[in-house]
């Protein structure tokens, strides 16, 4: 008889965490299904876009294979509540049919809810009998749960984020939808824990055993909030070195071309003073767009010109602005109009031409400077090449540890040259290899 009721027990603890999980998907889908449809309707996407680094590819879709998924997981646990009481062996089936339907539902999710594998290995460890075995599975499954963790993964993969749709709500909506969803990530652990507890309990009856597992889990829980405590230093410390290069890339380009044009003001003063009216009016028109690319940068951090132009018009606009205060010439040669970018790699592109260019006339004297963006086997490959003093040694120096940085960032290579001139040679993958019509 009290056999029969742990196992009662059992099963009601099984289908309360199967339902907390169905509850915790759905939602997490759901709400980021409905607020994307809000973001379409009330035609606020570009500021939300502007906000986040990664957006799911098809949220509606995802919804739906979510609802799909976890509805044959209580098909699953159905059918081994049957299996169970004939004592047949595909019961091990269904628990390896479980596993699988958590993998596919945790990437469905870009790993913002990973509590489905604490549910899967809480029945599993149910089903085994060997103690060591079972102690096996525990440890299996926090190094899983660990594993799976999206504050870790989110530091190598492009993974939307949850909490970023929570953030178009006002503060108190955010409030809410924070707290219910960090108490279901709660409860769902603290359910798994009194599970193992018991169940181990149960059938082993040793107060040690248990004494073990709650401090591993323990652990598990400190080095969860270390990792997220990682994870928020080096988003900040990305977010500041970003903001760096932004400034640093916009504010040089501006004074470089003022100054070099105003060093040509200086020697035309006495000979035409027309044309050096004419060249004062430019540099002043030069510098209040520098201005306003500053606050842009401080508060969009993304090239104005990128926003209101295609890549290869806005990178034209921007050499011919410092040809004409420094009076080097540049040309620009590209294929680029046949290719699609992300905002990301045409801001790396803009950027890492912007402050070569600078470089080339601030560091180089350079009075001619050829850029080419080509479509090379599958790759972007972007060159400056100038005529200026160049260097023999090259330094890390701020600019081109930045150039590196961004095309890194892309997963691609640089390299620099300081024979004949000065050479920037960077190749990017392209993400998608789409071509415009």
């Amino acid at each position: 008889m009290k056999e029969k009721n742990n196992e009662r027990f059992a099963a009601m603890f099984q289908f309360a965490m199967l339902m907390l999980n169905i509850a915790a998907v759905v939602m997490i889908s759901g709400f980021v299904y409905y607020t994307t449809q809000q973001i379409r309707y009330r035609y606020v996407a570009r500021n939300f876009l502007d906000s986040v680094e990664t957006i799911p590819h098809d949220p509606g879709g995802t919804f739906l294979r979510c609802i799909l998924l976890m509805g044959l997981m209580v098909f699953s646990f159905i059918l081994r509540r049957i299996l169970e009481k004939k004592e047949s062996p595909f019961v091990i089936a269904t628990l390896f049919f479980d596993v699988i339907i958590t993998v596919v539902l945790i990437f469905q999710l870009d790993f913002n809810y990973n509590g489905m594998i604490l549910l899967v290995f809480a029945n599993v460890i149910y089903y085994v009998k060997e103690q060591k075995m079972k102690l096996s599975l525990v440890a299996l499954a926090i190094l899983g749960y660990l594993v799976a963790d999206y504050d870790f993964l989110a530091l190598r993969l492009n993974l939307y984020n949850v909490r970023d749709y929570i953030q178009y709500y006002s503060a108190t909506q955010q409030q809410y939808f924070l707290s219910i969803y960090n108490i279901m990530i709660s409860m769902n652990i603290i359910m798994f824990i009194i599970y193992c507890i018991y169940v181990i309990n149960t059938q082993r009856n040793t107060i040690e055993e248990v004494n073990m597992l709650y401090h591993e889990l323990q652990t598990a829980n400190e080095q969860l909030q270390e990792y997220a405590n990682m994870s928020e230093r080096m988003a900040q410390t990305r977010e500041r070195n970003r903001l760096a290069r932004e400034i640093h890339d916009t504010l040089g380009h501006t004074l470089t071309g003022i100054a070099a044009g105003l060093d040509a003001c200086m020697t035309m003063i006495d000979i035409s003073p027309d044309q050096t009216r004419k060249q004062l009016e430019l540099l002043s028109k030069v510098s209040r767009e520098g201005l306003k690319d500053v606050r842009r940068s401080v508060n969009e951090l993304s090239p104005d010109s990128l926003e209101r132009l295609r890549l290869d018009v806005a990178i034209r606009k921007m050499i011919t602005d410092m040809s004409q205060v420094s009076g080097a010439q540049i040309y620009f040669d590209t294929d680029g109009t046949k290719l699609k970018f992300d905002e990301d790699e045409e801001n790396a592109i803009y950027r890492v031409i912007q402050e070569s260019v600078t470089n080339a006339v601030r560091h180089g004297n350079a009075t001619e400077i050829w850029i080419t963006l080509k479509k090379v086997d599958g790759e972007i490959r972007l060159v400056i090449k100038d005529n200026g003093i160049g260097c023999k040694e090259i330094k890390s120096g701020f600019g081109t540890k930045h150039i590196q940085e961004r095309i890194e960032m892309l997963r691609g290579t640089v390299k620099f040259n300081g024979n004949n001139g000065f050479t920037v040679t960077a190749v990017i993958p392209i993400r998608w290899g789409e071509m415009y019509d």
